[in-house]
């Protein structure tokens, strides 16, 4: 499979002070992020001078579950903007960068999330885009009048239709459906409005929807997910998939699974970018890189850093096990986050580590790839993934905000941009055009095209 794109497609995920889980005490990073609006403009105006293709938020629907020391020493999923909203902020304070955010389709109704993400497509002038989630935290159920938690089956089966529904309902409307004609008095025209009247196993929804069809078509839909499931949903419905793949090589296995998976949903290689996350600790030499690093490393707390490994591997209770002791065999989970609980697992074994190597190997990007060092080193590696054959461009996660973003967009950007490998200005104004997608047509134009064909 020959790559024709030499540019990478570059996004950055904000986790609000940051992505390492001590960002918060770094003297430089925004303490009061969560709530701090001053402090989204400045980061998200930022990435945009940047030039990177989009921002991402993730999201859960309750504060996290974990011990009351562990959380009450983190700022990760505690208490923050909800993100919806945010972007609804930063799209009037950005011109082209796309905005995308996380909406579970565990506890939305599939009207709700249509609607949302359509109008915040119309808002930003077409840089919407949907991480689709099914929940993983078992607290939310709590939160929506649920005793337990769906199981991994239900979840995934309910996804696969609640997209089909979301999607559905951003066709209700043809693109030239609303002639608003004040000579006639007709503000539509009744024959380019369709009803979906769907009838499924966990939804039923008539629809229309009551916002018209969107600048993108639909909104730019993102997945994330390793599993023999996550790989076939993305294969038929994602344009962007998250990853975390422990190194080349299983990146390159996954690249060319999932990429293999596409043509029997009728569907080019080329409608979907596989982004590996990716946390840079930079400097302008290796001395210096390493000293951010080990700043911060210095400053994860044992019982935080064991929560959060606790996490990744599906909330198994580590509490009772010596930091410096081996990984227990651990039991199955249905929490357990797939793939990353696989790499995580046999890279342990593979590299003899302890539970504290383990956590400080992963908490600072919560199981996501690190890369630390020179500008060159950084540019190297990131430019042998994407030539190799191992992803598309990267989702990077800045360590603590706004310094390491800065970092990055001061010596890593310009050196990637010196090589040919990253965009000097946007292409469009859309995130579709930005990353090179073609607009969707509506089912019904579709249909009808085909009719007469």
């Amino acid at each position: 499979m020959g790559r024709t794109d030499k540019e990478m497609v570059l996004g950055v995920f904000f986790n609000y002070t940051g992505h390492h889980v001590a960002s918060w005490l770094h003297p430089e990073a925004c303490a009061d992020a969560g709530v701090n609006w001053a402090h989204f403009k400045q980061i998200s105006q930022a990435a945009e001078r940047g030039k990177f293709h989009f921002i991402f938020f993730a999201d859960w629907l309750a504060v996290r579950l974990a011990s009351e020391e562990a959380l009450s020493r983190s700022s990760q999923y505690t208490a923050h903007f909800e993100p919806l909203t945010l972007l609804g902020a930063i799209a009037a304070v950005t011109e082209r960068i796309g905005l995308i955010c996380t909406a579970t389709t565990s506890y939305n109704e599939p009207y709700h999330v249509a609607r949302k993400f359509a109008s915040l497509d119309f808002i930003s002038g077409g840089r919407a885009g949907w991480n689709v989630v099914t929940s993983a935290n078992p607290a939310e159920a709590w939160n929506f009048g649920k005793e337990k938690h769906y199981v991994r089956e239900d979840r995934y089966d309910r996804a696969k239709e609640f997209v089909e529904v979301v999607k559905g309902l951003w066709d209700s409307w043809d693109d030239d459906a609303f002639v608003r004609d004040r000579e006639t008095g007709v503000y539509f025209d009744p024959t380019k409005v369709h009803t979906l009247d769907h009838k499924g196993k966990h939804f039923n929804v008539r629809g229309p929807l009551n916002v018209p069809r969107a600048p993108q078509g639909h909104p730019v839909i993102v997945q994330a997910g390793a599993s023999e499931f996550g790989k076939d949903f993305a294969a038929q419905t994602a344009e962007i998939v998250f990853v975390a793949p422990p190194d080349m090589k299983t990146a390159q296995g996954f690249y060319a699974d999932l990429k293999g998976r596409m043509a029997q949903y009728g569907r080019s290689p080329h409608e979907l970018k596989i982004m590996p996350g990716l946390n840079v600790i930079v400097g302008e030499t290796e001395a210096e890189a390493d000293a951010k690093f080990d700043f911060l490393q210095s400053r994860i707390h044992p019982q935080v850093g064991k929560e959060i490994l606790s996490t990744i591997l599906g909330g198994v209770d580590l509490s009772s096990y010596d930091i410096d002791a081996p990984l227990p065999e651990l039991p199955d989970s249905d929490e357990a986050q797939g793939g990353t609980r696989k790499f995580v697992v046999e890279m342990a074994k593979r590299e003899n580590l302890t539970i504290k190597d383990l956590y400080l190997r992963l908490a600072g990007a919560r199981g996501k790839r690190t890369i630390k060092g020179s500008v060159k080193r950084v540019a190297d590696e990131m430019e042998e993934w994407f030539v190799g054959g191992a992803c598309d461009g990267f989702i990077t996660q800045p360590a603590y905000l706004p310094g390491s973003m800065d970092d990055f967009i001061e010596l890593v950007i310009p050196e990637l941009q010196r090589r040919g490998l990253f965009q000097k200005d946007y292409r469009g104004m859309t995130l579709r055009d930005n990353l090179g997608f073609k607009r969707p047509r509506s089912r019904w134009q579709a249909s009808k095209q085909d009719k007469t064909t």
